[in-house]
Protein backbone atom coordinates (compact mmCIF):
# COMPACT_ATOMS: atom_id res chain seq x y z
CA UNK A 1 0.00 0.00 0.00
CA UNK A 2 2.89 2.50 0.93
CA UNK A 3 4.45 1.95 -2.72
CA UNK A 4 1.00 1.99 -4.31
CA UNK A 5 0.65 5.49 -2.42
CA UNK A 6 4.01 6.96 -3.38
CA UNK A 7 3.36 6.08 -7.03
CA UNK A 8 0.26 7.60 -6.65
CA UNK A 9 1.85 11.08 -5.35
CA UNK A 10 4.37 10.58 -8.00
CA UNK A 11 1.67 10.25 -10.80
CA UNK A 12 -0.38 12.84 -9.86
CA UNK A 13 1.89 15.89 -10.46
CA UNK A 14 2.15 14.39 -14.45
CA UNK A 15 1.13 16.35 -17.40
CA UNK A 16 -1.44 14.37 -19.17
CA UNK A 17 0.84 14.72 -22.42
CA UNK A 18 3.45 13.19 -20.45
CA UNK A 19 1.03 9.71 -19.37
CA UNK A 20 -0.09 9.43 -23.01
CA UNK A 21 3.19 9.43 -24.27
CA UNK A 22 4.23 7.08 -21.96
CA UNK A 23 2.07 4.82 -23.10
CA UNK A 24 1.74 5.65 -26.34
CA UNK A 25 5.55 4.46 -26.72
CA UNK A 26 5.21 1.45 -24.86
CA UNK A 27 2.66 -0.04 -26.05
CA UNK A 28 3.97 0.92 -29.78
CA UNK A 29 7.06 0.01 -28.87
CA UNK A 30 5.80 -3.83 -27.87
CA UNK A 31 3.72 -3.95 -31.32
CA UNK A 32 7.43 -2.96 -33.09
CA UNK A 33 8.61 -6.16 -31.31
CA UNK A 34 6.11 -8.13 -32.88
CA UNK A 35 6.92 -7.03 -36.68
CA UNK A 36 10.91 -6.45 -36.03
CA UNK A 37 10.15 -3.02 -37.14
CA UNK A 38 14.03 -1.37 -37.52
CA UNK A 39 14.92 2.00 -38.30
CA UNK A 40 16.72 3.03 -41.02
CA UNK A 41 20.02 4.20 -40.16
CA UNK A 42 21.06 6.27 -43.48
CA UNK A 43 18.74 8.43 -45.43
CA UNK A 44 19.59 10.43 -48.17
CA UNK A 45 20.60 14.04 -47.72
CA UNK A 46 22.50 17.08 -48.77
CA UNK A 47 23.93 19.29 -46.04
CA UNK A 48 24.76 23.28 -46.30
CA UNK A 49 27.84 24.82 -45.03
CA UNK A 50 27.30 26.84 -42.11
CA UNK A 51 29.03 29.43 -40.02
CA UNK A 52 29.90 29.75 -36.69
CA UNK A 53 31.40 32.10 -34.28
CA UNK A 54 33.74 30.51 -31.43
CA UNK A 55 31.71 28.73 -28.71
CA UNK A 56 32.50 26.82 -25.57
CA UNK A 57 34.64 24.04 -25.08
CA UNK A 58 34.09 21.29 -23.54
CA UNK A 59 35.25 19.26 -20.52
CA UNK A 60 35.21 15.65 -21.86
CA UNK A 61 38.54 14.63 -23.64
CA UNK A 62 39.71 11.79 -25.81
CA UNK A 63 43.96 11.63 -26.00
CA UNK A 64 45.54 8.53 -26.72
CA UNK A 65 42.93 6.09 -27.45
CA UNK A 66 41.64 6.66 -24.25
CA UNK A 67 38.11 9.21 -23.12
CA UNK A 68 37.74 10.79 -20.28
CA UNK A 69 34.11 11.93 -18.67
CA UNK A 70 32.72 12.73 -15.55
CA UNK A 71 36.29 12.70 -13.79
CA UNK A 72 36.45 8.56 -14.88
CA UNK A 73 38.55 7.68 -17.93
CA UNK A 74 38.36 4.64 -20.07
CA UNK A 75 41.11 2.82 -22.32
CA UNK A 76 39.31 0.40 -25.05
CA UNK A 77 42.22 -2.23 -25.73
CA UNK A 78 40.44 -3.34 -28.78
CA UNK A 79 37.15 -2.12 -30.02
CA UNK A 80 34.88 0.92 -28.56
CA UNK A 81 32.02 -0.46 -27.31
CA UNK A 82 29.81 2.19 -27.86
CA UNK A 83 27.25 0.59 -24.98
CA UNK A 84 30.02 0.75 -22.31
CA UNK A 85 28.27 0.65 -19.01
CA UNK A 86 30.37 0.12 -16.06
CA UNK A 87 30.25 3.20 -15.23
CA UNK A 88 26.81 3.84 -15.25
CA UNK A 89 24.60 4.93 -17.93
CA UNK A 90 25.50 8.88 -17.43
CA UNK A 91 29.02 7.95 -18.52
CA UNK A 92 27.45 5.90 -21.63
CA UNK A 93 25.47 8.97 -22.77
CA UNK A 94 28.43 10.77 -22.60
CA UNK A 95 30.41 8.83 -24.81
CA UNK A 96 27.23 9.00 -27.34
CA UNK A 97 27.36 12.93 -26.91
CA UNK A 98 30.77 13.16 -28.85
CA UNK A 99 32.08 16.39 -27.06
CA UNK A 100 35.29 15.33 -26.90
CA UNK A 101 35.65 15.90 -30.34
CA UNK A 102 38.67 18.72 -30.82
CA UNK A 103 41.11 17.46 -33.48
CA UNK A 104 40.10 17.17 -36.82
CA UNK A 105 41.45 13.82 -36.91
CA UNK A 106 38.39 12.74 -34.45
CA UNK A 107 36.64 12.49 -37.25
CA UNK A 108 37.94 8.42 -37.11
CA UNK A 109 35.68 8.02 -34.18
CA UNK A 110 32.58 9.23 -36.18
CA UNK A 111 33.32 6.36 -38.45
CA UNK A 112 33.68 4.19 -35.57
CA UNK A 113 30.51 5.00 -34.55
CA UNK A 114 28.96 4.55 -37.56
CA UNK A 115 30.51 1.23 -38.28
CA UNK A 116 28.91 -0.27 -34.93
CA UNK A 117 25.74 1.83 -35.19
CA UNK A 118 23.05 -1.70 -35.53
CA UNK A 119 24.64 -2.64 -31.95
CA UNK A 120 24.39 0.93 -29.96
CA UNK A 121 21.75 1.07 -27.76
CA UNK A 122 21.87 4.01 -24.89
CA UNK A 123 23.16 6.23 -28.01
CA UNK A 124 20.43 5.76 -29.97
CA UNK A 125 17.69 7.20 -27.27
CA UNK A 126 16.47 10.96 -28.05
CA UNK A 127 19.06 12.57 -25.43
CA UNK A 128 22.08 11.82 -26.57
CA UNK A 129 21.14 12.18 -30.44
CA UNK A 130 20.34 15.35 -29.44
CA UNK A 131 23.28 16.31 -28.47
CA UNK A 132 25.21 14.10 -30.19
CA UNK A 133 23.80 15.95 -33.64
CA UNK A 134 24.83 19.56 -32.20
CA UNK A 135 28.18 18.37 -31.31
CA UNK A 136 28.55 16.46 -35.03
CA UNK A 137 27.27 20.14 -36.72
CA UNK A 138 30.03 21.69 -35.19
CA UNK A 139 32.55 19.19 -35.39
CA UNK A 140 32.40 19.13 -39.42
CA UNK A 141 31.43 22.45 -39.58
CA UNK A 142 34.50 23.92 -37.62
CA UNK A 143 36.76 21.27 -39.48
CA UNK A 144 35.08 22.11 -42.99
CA UNK A 145 34.55 18.53 -43.61
CA UNK A 146 32.28 17.20 -46.19
CA UNK A 147 31.13 13.25 -45.96
CA UNK A 148 27.82 12.23 -47.57
CA UNK A 149 28.29 9.01 -45.19
CA UNK A 150 28.08 10.56 -41.81
CA UNK A 151 25.96 13.25 -43.31
CA UNK A 152 23.32 10.47 -44.53
CA UNK A 153 23.35 8.35 -41.20
CA UNK A 154 22.90 12.07 -38.87
CA UNK A 155 20.09 12.98 -41.25
CA UNK A 156 18.64 9.14 -40.46
CA UNK A 157 19.41 9.62 -36.37
CA UNK A 158 16.87 13.42 -37.02
CA UNK A 159 14.13 11.18 -38.38
CA UNK A 160 14.36 8.89 -35.41
CA UNK A 161 14.80 11.73 -32.95
CA UNK A 162 11.43 13.01 -34.34
CA UNK A 163 9.68 9.95 -33.81
CA UNK A 164 10.92 10.17 -30.86
CA UNK A 165 10.69 13.02 -29.04
CA UNK A 166 10.97 13.39 -25.35
CA UNK A 167 7.25 14.40 -24.40
CA UNK A 168 7.10 11.64 -21.82
CA UNK A 169 9.48 13.73 -19.76
CA UNK A 170 9.27 17.45 -20.81
CA UNK A 171 11.68 20.24 -19.32
CA UNK A 172 14.81 19.77 -20.29
CA UNK A 173 14.94 17.13 -22.16
CA UNK A 174 12.35 18.57 -24.46
CA UNK A 175 13.99 21.65 -24.97
CA UNK A 176 17.30 19.61 -25.88
CA UNK A 177 15.34 18.16 -28.21
CA UNK A 178 14.03 21.32 -29.90
CA UNK A 179 17.65 22.71 -29.90
CA UNK A 180 18.97 20.36 -31.79
CA UNK A 181 16.21 19.63 -34.55
CA UNK A 182 16.98 23.76 -35.09
CA UNK A 183 21.09 22.51 -35.82
CA UNK A 184 19.72 19.28 -37.90
CA UNK A 185 17.12 21.81 -39.90
CA UNK A 186 19.52 24.50 -40.58
CA UNK A 187 22.29 22.06 -41.45
CA UNK A 188 19.99 19.94 -43.66
CA UNK A 189 17.62 23.30 -44.66
CA UNK A 190 14.64 20.38 -43.49
CA UNK A 191 11.58 22.12 -43.25
CA UNK A 192 9.36 19.36 -41.25
CA UNK A 193 12.90 19.46 -38.67
CA UNK A 194 12.47 23.67 -38.90
CA UNK A 195 8.83 23.36 -37.86
CA UNK A 196 8.87 20.87 -35.32
CA UNK A 197 11.85 22.67 -34.06
CA UNK A 198 10.20 26.10 -33.60
CA UNK A 199 7.11 24.57 -31.96
CA UNK A 200 9.28 23.28 -29.39
CA UNK A 201 11.24 26.15 -29.08
CA UNK A 202 8.16 28.25 -29.16
CA UNK A 203 6.72 26.80 -26.53
CA UNK A 204 8.36 25.00 -23.87
CA UNK A 205 11.46 28.71 -23.59
CA UNK A 206 8.05 30.38 -22.93
CA UNK A 207 7.20 27.93 -19.93
CA UNK A 208 10.65 27.08 -18.77
CA UNK A 209 11.98 30.49 -18.47
CA UNK A 210 10.46 31.82 -15.01
CA UNK A 211 9.33 35.82 -14.71
CA UNK A 212 12.50 36.06 -12.77
CA UNK A 213 14.85 34.18 -15.75
CA UNK A 214 15.33 30.86 -13.93
CA UNK A 215 15.23 28.02 -15.59
CA UNK A 216 12.03 26.25 -13.82
CA UNK A 217 14.30 22.84 -12.76
CA UNK A 218 16.03 25.11 -10.65
CA UNK A 219 19.15 23.52 -10.74
CA UNK A 220 21.42 26.17 -11.39
CA UNK A 221 24.09 23.90 -13.29
CA UNK A 222 21.37 22.83 -15.84
CA UNK A 223 20.30 26.49 -16.25
CA UNK A 224 23.89 26.77 -17.48
CA UNK A 225 23.46 24.20 -19.99
CA UNK A 226 20.13 25.65 -21.11
CA UNK A 227 21.53 28.39 -21.63
CA UNK A 228 24.66 27.29 -23.45
CA UNK A 229 22.43 25.64 -26.09
CA UNK A 230 20.20 28.61 -26.67
CA UNK A 231 23.24 30.73 -27.24
CA UNK A 232 25.01 28.08 -29.62
CA UNK A 233 20.76 28.27 -31.46
CA UNK A 234 21.43 32.15 -31.65
CA UNK A 235 25.28 31.75 -33.07
CA UNK A 236 23.38 29.39 -35.37
CA UNK A 237 20.56 32.18 -36.06
CA UNK A 238 22.70 34.79 -36.29
CA UNK A 239 25.95 33.77 -39.17
CA UNK A 240 23.16 31.68 -41.11
CA UNK A 241 20.31 33.23 -42.87
CA UNK A 242 18.30 30.40 -43.59
CA UNK A 243 14.57 31.60 -42.57
CA UNK A 244 15.09 35.21 -42.26
CA UNK A 245 16.68 34.85 -38.80
CA UNK A 246 12.56 34.96 -37.37
CA UNK A 247 13.76 33.13 -34.51
CA UNK A 248 16.69 35.55 -33.78
CA UNK A 249 14.80 38.44 -31.86
CA UNK A 250 12.72 35.78 -29.87
CA UNK A 251 16.09 33.57 -28.57
CA UNK A 252 17.93 36.76 -27.76
CA UNK A 253 14.93 37.85 -25.59
CA UNK A 254 14.81 34.52 -23.72
CA UNK A 255 19.00 34.42 -23.52
CA UNK A 256 18.97 37.87 -22.14
CA UNK A 257 16.42 36.52 -19.33
CA UNK A 258 18.74 33.65 -18.53
CA UNK A 259 21.56 35.68 -18.70
CA UNK A 260 20.40 37.77 -16.31
CA UNK A 261 19.15 35.45 -13.43
CA UNK A 262 22.71 33.88 -14.04
CA UNK A 263 24.32 37.06 -13.31
CA UNK A 264 22.42 37.26 -10.34
CA UNK A 265 23.10 33.68 -8.69
CA UNK A 266 26.60 33.78 -9.98
CA UNK A 267 29.28 33.94 -6.62
CA UNK A 268 32.03 37.31 -7.20
CA UNK A 269 34.30 34.35 -7.47
CA UNK A 270 32.85 32.97 -10.48
CA UNK A 271 31.09 30.10 -8.42
CA UNK A 272 27.72 29.42 -8.79
CA UNK A 273 24.81 27.81 -6.09
CA UNK A 274 25.42 23.68 -5.70
CA UNK A 275 21.69 23.06 -5.31
CA UNK A 276 19.77 20.46 -7.60
CA UNK A 277 22.22 18.30 -8.90
CA UNK A 278 24.43 21.33 -9.68
CA UNK A 279 28.17 19.85 -10.21
CA UNK A 280 31.19 21.62 -11.73
CA UNK A 281 32.77 20.76 -15.09
CA UNK A 282 29.40 19.72 -16.62
CA UNK A 283 28.09 23.23 -17.78
CA UNK A 284 30.58 25.91 -19.40
CA UNK A 285 31.11 28.63 -16.27
CA UNK A 286 28.98 31.41 -15.99
CA UNK A 287 32.13 33.94 -16.99
CA UNK A 288 32.58 31.72 -20.19
CA UNK A 289 28.97 32.03 -21.05
CA UNK A 290 28.94 35.65 -20.59
CA UNK A 291 31.80 35.76 -22.77
CA UNK A 292 30.16 34.21 -24.96
CA UNK A 293 26.92 36.41 -25.34
CA UNK A 294 29.32 39.30 -25.51
CA UNK A 295 30.46 37.93 -28.44
CA UNK A 296 26.60 37.64 -29.90
CA UNK A 297 26.12 40.92 -28.42
CA UNK A 298 23.69 39.58 -26.09
CA UNK A 299 22.75 41.47 -22.76
CA UNK A 300 21.50 40.62 -19.71
CA UNK A 301 18.52 41.69 -18.58
CA UNK A 302 18.75 42.02 -14.61
CA UNK A 303 15.62 41.54 -12.31
CA UNK A 304 14.87 40.82 -8.56
CA UNK A 305 15.25 36.75 -8.15
CA UNK A 306 11.49 35.28 -7.42
CA UNK A 307 9.89 33.23 -9.07
CA UNK A 308 12.72 30.58 -8.64
CA UNK A 309 12.74 30.70 -5.30
CA UNK A 310 15.71 31.80 -4.40
CA UNK A 311 17.37 34.94 -3.03
CA UNK A 312 20.59 36.28 -2.34
CA UNK A 313 22.23 39.19 0.08
CA UNK A 314 25.13 40.58 -0.67
CA UNK A 315 27.30 42.57 2.04
CA UNK A 316 30.78 43.75 1.91
CA UNK A 317 32.61 40.37 2.98
CA UNK A 318 29.81 38.18 1.93
CA UNK A 319 27.36 36.43 -0.22
CA UNK A 320 24.70 34.14 0.71
CA UNK A 321 22.51 32.35 -0.96
CA UNK A 322 18.73 30.71 0.25
CA UNK A 323 16.43 28.40 -1.39
CA UNK A 324 12.76 29.47 0.15
CA UNK A 325 10.79 27.84 -3.51
CA UNK A 326 8.71 25.11 -4.30
CA UNK A 327 10.30 21.70 -5.85
CA UNK A 328 10.32 22.45 -9.03
CA UNK A 329 9.42 22.19 -12.07
CA UNK A 330 6.44 20.09 -10.40
CA UNK A 331 5.67 17.83 -13.09
CA UNK A 332 9.64 16.91 -13.68
CA UNK A 333 11.04 17.03 -10.49
CA UNK A 334 13.61 14.93 -11.08
CA UNK A 335 17.03 16.85 -10.18
CA UNK A 336 14.90 18.14 -7.36
CA UNK A 337 16.07 17.57 -3.97
CA UNK A 338 14.72 17.57 -0.01
CA UNK A 339 16.30 20.77 0.40
CA UNK A 340 13.93 23.42 1.23
CA UNK A 341 15.64 26.50 3.15
CA UNK A 342 19.00 25.11 1.81
CA UNK A 343 21.47 27.82 2.02
CA UNK A 344 24.87 28.44 1.03
CA UNK A 345 27.49 31.36 2.51
CA UNK A 346 30.71 32.50 0.79
CA UNK A 347 32.64 34.93 2.88
CA UNK A 348 35.25 36.90 1.23
CA UNK A 349 35.08 35.04 -2.06
CA UNK A 350 35.74 31.75 -0.24
CA UNK A 351 33.15 28.76 -0.02
CA UNK A 352 32.40 28.77 3.76
CA UNK A 353 28.97 27.06 3.93
CA UNK A 354 28.19 24.20 1.14
CA UNK A 355 25.49 22.53 -0.47
CA UNK A 356 27.34 18.62 -0.52
CA UNK A 357 26.95 18.01 -4.38
CA UNK A 358 25.89 15.63 -6.31
CA UNK A 359 28.46 12.38 -7.22
CA UNK A 360 26.62 10.17 -9.04
CA UNK A 361 22.74 9.44 -11.14
CA UNK A 362 22.95 6.00 -10.71
CA UNK A 363 20.06 4.76 -8.76
CA UNK A 364 20.63 3.82 -5.65
CA UNK A 365 21.93 4.36 -2.01
CA UNK A 366 24.25 7.05 -3.09
CA UNK A 367 21.81 9.25 -5.01
CA UNK A 368 19.17 8.59 -2.42
CA UNK A 369 21.59 9.94 0.37
CA UNK A 370 22.61 13.66 -1.81
CA UNK A 371 19.11 14.08 -2.40
CA UNK A 372 18.13 13.49 0.95
CA UNK A 373 17.33 16.58 3.73
CA UNK A 374 20.32 15.56 6.03
CA UNK A 375 22.76 16.31 3.31
CA UNK A 376 21.64 19.67 3.35
CA UNK A 377 21.82 22.70 5.64
CA UNK A 378 18.82 23.07 6.48
CA UNK A 379 16.45 20.85 8.96
CA UNK A 380 15.70 17.21 9.38
CA UNK A 381 12.51 16.31 11.75
CA UNK A 382 12.20 12.52 12.88
CA UNK A 383 15.00 11.19 10.37
CA UNK A 384 12.74 12.03 7.70
CA UNK A 385 12.94 14.21 4.16
CA UNK A 386 10.79 17.01 3.80
CA UNK A 387 10.25 15.68 0.33
CA UNK A 388 9.52 12.46 -0.53
CA UNK A 389 12.47 11.80 -2.73
CA UNK A 390 12.90 7.98 -4.43
CA UNK A 391 14.19 6.01 -7.24
CA UNK A 392 16.80 8.17 -8.41
CA UNK A 393 14.57 10.80 -9.72
CA UNK A 394 11.51 10.67 -8.59
CA UNK A 395 9.58 13.02 -5.98
CA UNK A 396 6.22 11.65 -4.04
CA UNK A 397 5.01 14.22 -1.59
CA UNK A 398 6.46 17.12 -1.09
CA UNK A 399 7.18 20.24 0.68
CA UNK A 400 5.31 23.59 -0.13
CA UNK A 401 6.61 26.77 1.02
CA UNK A 402 4.29 29.55 2.27
CA UNK A 403 4.18 32.58 4.31
CA UNK A 404 7.20 34.33 2.99
CA UNK A 405 8.04 37.49 4.47
CA UNK A 406 10.87 39.83 3.46
CA UNK A 407 11.52 43.12 5.48
CA UNK A 408 14.77 45.03 4.73
CA UNK A 409 17.31 42.19 6.17
CA UNK A 410 14.85 40.31 7.05
CA UNK A 411 13.99 36.77 4.96
CA UNK A 412 10.82 34.23 6.43
CA UNK A 413 9.17 31.45 5.08
CA UNK A 414 7.17 28.69 6.31
CA UNK A 415 6.77 24.96 4.95
CA UNK A 416 4.39 21.85 5.14
CA UNK A 417 6.85 18.97 4.40
CA UNK A 418 6.38 17.29 7.69
CA UNK A 419 2.84 17.93 7.82
CA UNK A 420 1.13 15.18 6.17
CA UNK A 421 3.21 12.52 8.53
CA UNK A 422 4.14 14.12 11.34
CA UNK A 423 1.90 17.38 11.62
CA UNK A 424 4.94 19.79 11.36
CA UNK A 425 4.96 23.06 9.97
CA UNK A 426 9.18 24.24 9.66
CA UNK A 427 9.91 27.85 9.66
CA UNK A 428 12.93 29.57 8.98
CA UNK A 429 14.42 33.02 9.04
CA UNK A 430 17.33 34.72 8.25
CA UNK A 431 18.75 38.14 9.60
CA UNK A 432 21.69 39.81 7.43
CA UNK A 433 23.87 42.23 9.18
CA UNK A 434 26.82 43.79 8.23
CA UNK A 435 29.06 40.93 9.83
CA UNK A 436 26.89 38.88 11.13
CA UNK A 437 23.93 36.38 9.95
CA UNK A 438 21.54 34.63 12.63
CA UNK A 439 19.20 31.80 11.81
CA UNK A 440 16.48 30.82 13.96
CA UNK A 441 14.53 28.05 13.28
CA UNK A 442 10.87 27.39 14.87
CA UNK A 443 8.29 24.32 15.02
CA UNK A 444 4.60 24.65 15.52
CA UNK A 445 5.19 21.44 17.92
CA UNK A 446 7.51 19.41 20.09
CA UNK A 447 9.72 16.93 17.90
CA UNK A 448 13.08 15.47 17.47
CA UNK A 449 14.93 17.57 14.84
CA UNK A 450 18.00 17.88 13.52
CA UNK A 451 19.81 21.18 11.74
CA UNK A 452 22.96 20.55 10.22
CA UNK A 453 25.70 22.80 8.57
CA UNK A 454 27.90 21.79 6.19
CA UNK A 455 31.07 23.69 5.45
CA UNK A 456 34.03 23.56 2.42
CA UNK A 457 36.74 20.56 3.05
CA UNK A 458 39.45 23.32 3.34
CA UNK A 459 37.93 24.58 6.81
CA UNK A 460 39.52 23.47 9.99
CA UNK A 461 37.10 23.10 12.91
CA UNK A 462 38.93 25.47 15.10
CA UNK A 463 38.53 27.71 12.06
CA UNK A 464 34.70 27.01 11.89
CA UNK A 465 33.69 27.21 15.73
CA UNK A 466 35.48 31.28 15.42
CA UNK A 467 32.84 31.85 12.90
CA UNK A 468 29.93 30.29 14.70
CA UNK A 469 27.86 31.11 18.15
CA UNK A 470 25.62 28.23 18.94
CA UNK A 471 23.83 27.84 22.94
CA UNK A 472 22.76 24.37 22.04
CA UNK A 473 24.95 21.55 21.85
CA UNK A 474 26.28 20.24 18.88
CA UNK A 475 28.03 16.85 16.76
CA UNK A 476 31.10 17.53 14.63
CA UNK A 477 30.56 14.60 11.67
CA UNK A 478 32.39 14.06 8.58
CA UNK A 479 30.77 13.92 5.10
CA UNK A 480 31.69 13.48 1.62
CA UNK A 481 31.88 16.89 -0.30
CA UNK A 482 31.41 16.34 -3.79
CA UNK A 483 31.22 19.30 -6.01
CA UNK A 484 32.37 17.33 -8.90
CA UNK A 485 30.63 13.49 -10.30
CA UNK A 486 32.89 10.44 -9.09
CA UNK A 487 35.17 12.95 -6.94
CA UNK A 488 34.91 13.19 -3.19
CA UNK A 489 36.25 14.98 -0.41
CA UNK A 490 36.39 14.96 3.30
CA UNK A 491 34.90 17.62 5.25
CA UNK A 492 33.24 19.01 8.68
CA UNK A 493 29.71 18.81 9.41
CA UNK A 494 27.88 20.33 12.83
CA UNK A 495 24.68 18.85 13.48
CA UNK A 496 22.44 20.58 16.49
CA UNK A 497 19.76 18.74 18.12
CA UNK A 498 16.82 20.66 19.19
CA UNK A 499 13.52 20.13 19.85
CA UNK A 500 11.35 23.57 18.96
CA UNK A 501 13.24 26.48 18.76
CA UNK A 502 17.02 27.02 17.32
CA UNK A 503 19.13 29.87 16.95
CA UNK A 504 22.31 29.92 14.90
CA UNK A 505 24.51 33.11 14.82
CA UNK A 506 27.18 33.36 11.87
CA UNK A 507 29.90 35.39 12.40
CA UNK A 508 31.81 36.39 8.80
CA UNK A 509 33.93 39.44 10.32
CA UNK A 510 37.73 38.49 10.50
CA UNK A 511 37.58 35.52 8.27
CA UNK A 512 40.79 35.39 5.73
Amino acid sequence: MYKFLRIFNTVKYLKFIQIYFRLFYFIRDRFRRIRKFEYKLSKNSESIPLKFLDSCEYYSTYKDGEFHMLNLSKKFTNEIDWNFSKYGKLWTYNLTYFEYLKEKEDVSLIYNFLENIKSVKDGLEPFPISLRGINWIKFLTRHQIRDNKIDNSLYAQYYILLDNLEYHLLGNHLLENGFSLLFGSYYFQDEVLYQKAKKILLKELDEQILKDGGHFELSPMYHQLMLFRLLDCINLVQNNHWKSQELLSYLSLKASQMLGWLKKMTYESGEIPLFNDSAKNIAPMSSQLFQYAKRLKCDETLKELSDSGYRKVKRSNYECVIDIGEVGASYIAGHAHADTFNFELQINKKPFIVDTGVSTYNIGKTRDSERSTKAHNTVEIEDTNSSEVWAGFRVANRANVFDIVKENDFYQATHNGYSLKKGILHTRSWKFEENRIIIEDSLNQESRAVARLHFHPSLSLDLIKNHLIINNKFRVKSYNFTEQFNKWQNAICIEIDFSKNLTIEIVTKGYK
